[in-house]
């Protein structure tokens, strides 16, 4: 097993993308496995995640031609198009970061979503998309921003091990779900 860390150049990596959401979202694991492995939240449209990969790639994991791992780069102009994400940008922008409105800060982007392929976790890729986000967008951004569910423990830890630090919680009534802001200053 060789990894390769890149980001998104192919319809292909953004179709195993969709894949890999599928198998890991939150509707299609059990408790157990959600509690213990984690679990992703949302489903992208596969249109919006092909156009939003061309404005700004996302990084994945590779072995081989198959995509193990992926950290999707939503800029903020794409908060529109991904309806159930909506609240989520409306509160980010009333939200400040060391006395700056986040509304006036143009240099961060959400990450939108990060996952790790069964059969590849605590081999250091979560770390190692991280590292490869940080090079690719450390030159236009200053920071990057995520919600993590609270009961999704292990990719709190994963996210405070790599540098995120909490900035907010709230609860999502609708939802039925507690959530962490977090940010990683690059």
């Amino acid at each position: 097993m060789e990894i390769i860390f890149t980001t998104v150049s192919t319809p292909l990596e953004v179709q195993q993308i969709l894949d890999l959401q599928a198998a890991n979202h939150v509707s299609s694991v059990s408790a157990a496995v959600a509690q213990e492995q984690g679990f992703v939240t949302v489903k992208h449209d596969p249109a919006v995640l092909q156009r939003m990969n061309e404005e700004a790639p996302s990084v994945i994991a590779k072995d081989g031609d198959k995509v193990v791992g992926y950290a999707l780069v939503m800029p903020r102009s794409f908060s529109a198009f991904i309806p159930i994400l909506q609240p989520m940008f409306h509160l980010l922008d009333a939200l400040s970061w060391k006395g700056q409105s986040l509304k006036e800060h143009p240099g961060w982007f959400v990450m939108g979503q990060i996952c790790v392929a069964e059969g590849y976790r605590g081999k250091g890729i979560f770390d190692g998309m991280y590292a490869k986000m940080k090079e690719v967008c450390q030159k236009e951004y200053d920071f990057v921003i995520t919600e993590i569910a609270v009961r999704n423990q292990r990719s709190q830890r994963a996210h405070e091990r790599v540098g995120f630090q909490t900035m907010h919680t709230f609860s999502d009534a609708i939802a039925r779900e507690e959530w962490n802001v977090v940010i990683w200053e690059f």
